[in-house]
């Protein structure tokens, strides 16, 4: 009996669809970057706030004497995101790549047998 080995289809491997997704993810994140940023530089500016207004009325409640936090602020410079959206990138770009070479390998053991 001569049997015929089944075509091989991308779209069956797990790891196509692993890799298109990371992918798509990478590009989402691209398109949403700026936009991010400013939201993420406000919700850590309003932390940061929080944080400060919480040690003052720790300052008042230990009675020392209080300090006008509107006197000693200042604008905010730039400065290093707490929650950077390179994280996320990478970790999409290293699963990119790991599906990627899955799928190559996947490809290779079809075409051996």
């Amino acid at each position: 009996m001569n049997a015929q080995r089944e075509p091989f289809r991308i779209t069956d491997s797990p790891w196509f669809w692993a890799m298109l997704f990371s992918m798509m993810s990478l590009v989402g994140m691209g398109l949403i970057a700026p936009k991010f940023d400013a939201r993420q530089r406000q919700i850590e500016n309003r932390f940061l706030g929080r944080e400060e207004a919480a040690a003052e009325r720790n300052r008042r409640a230990a009675g020392l004497p209080p300090i006008d936090l509107a006197a000693e602020a200042v604008a905010p410079g730039p400065r290093p995101r707490m929650v950077p959206l390179w994280t996320l990138a990478t970790g999409a770009t290293l699963l990119a790549v790991g599906s990627a070479a899955m799928l190559v390998r996947e490809l290779r053991a079809w075409q051996r047998q």
